[in-house]
């Protein structure tokens, strides 16, 4: 009597092979794009807090910051921070306000939150825009 023997896999074997790796890539995917938002966020708020140092540095040049929004060094800051995902970028100067400035942008992974620094040495996160171009002394800080 002779014996004869199949190898590989049946069609029921390969299949749940094939939507374990289906569901297993799934997740993946999905932890990569948080992890995706979470670095385009990080990348934000390291340019939106080197505006700080651009910001005294334009001060002990001018002794002033009236138009430093529209200095180069702070321009290509917030060209930086829009290049790394955010939506919108803000920036108001001594020009509305003497001697007073402030800088948002708005993060990848909430579409309602900002980052923000000011004048007065504020560093955070703000729920929704806090500043804007109108003028008055309200504008130029964060929250």
């Amino acid at each position: 009597m002779k014996r004869t023997y199949t190898s590989g896999f049946t069609l029921i074997e390969l299949l749940v092979v094939i939507a374990i790796i289906g569901i297993l890539a799934s997740i993946a995917l999905g932890a990569l794009n948080d992890s995706r938002s979470k670095g385009a966020d990080a990348a934000i708020v390291s340019s939106i807090n080197n505006m700080r140092a651009q910001a005294e540095l334009y001060y002990d040049d001018n002794n002033s910051y009236v138009n430093m929004c529209s200095d180069s060094n702070i321009t290509d800051a917030i060209a930086a921070a829009t290049g790394a995902g955010s939506a919108d970028a803000t920036c108001v100067d001594g020009s509305h306000v003497t001697n007073a400035w402030a800088i948002e942008a708005q993060l990848v992974a909430s579409s309602t939150e900002y980052f923000c620094v000011d004048s007065t040495g504020a560093s955070e996160r703000v729920s929704g825009s806090s500043i804007s171009n109108t003028g008055g002394s309200e504008d130029a800080v964060c929250g």
